[in-house]
């Protein structure tokens, strides 16, 4: 009876020995699964397109298409309430619809990084925070009002 009552606790023990020791290997090495801090990286996201009237001299002279992409830290983003496509967006058609020092029929290089710095900080001044590191662009035409299709 005795050796029976021994074996019985000698398997118990080894059973427990051995589920601690899986769920510390699966941990990686972290007893308990205790979650270790680390750098998630940078997430791009790429914003719908969009289509922006130019108008000048109170006369449409034709659009421009642009879509962009943003770069914001992944646990940021999934922390906040509210994404900040919108207010990229808006603040997007906002700066590029009543921008009047760009020519957008003859853009130059330094004028779209100007433009992209100041969506950039404008959008983090609304949202409250620096949340977009980078804004990229994906693609940005200029369609004269005369090659629009009917």
């Amino acid at each position: 009876m005795m050796r029976l009552l021994l074996t019985g606790f000698w398997v118990a023990a080894i059973a427990l020995m051995s589920s601690y020791a899986t769920a510390y290997w699966v941990a990686g090495g972290n007893p308990l699964g205790a979650q270790q801090t680390y750098l998630e990286g940078l997430e791009y996201k790429k914003l719908a397109p969009m289509t922006v009237p130019v108008i000048l001299d109170g006369e449409l002279q034709g659009y421009i298409v642009t879509q962009l992409i943003f770069t914001a830290d992944a646990g940021t983003l999934r922390e906040m309430s509210v994404p900040p496509d919108p207010f990229l967006i808006d603040e997007a058609f906002r700066r590029i619809y009543a921008e009047d020092r760009i020519d957008f029929r003859n853009l130059s290089r330094q004028n779209l990084a100007e433009l992209l710095q100041v969506i950039k900080d404008r959008t983090n001044e609304r949202i409250g925070s620096p949340i977009v590191r980078d804004l990229l662009i994906e693609e940005i035409n200029y369609i004269k009002k005369d090659e629009m299709r009917s």
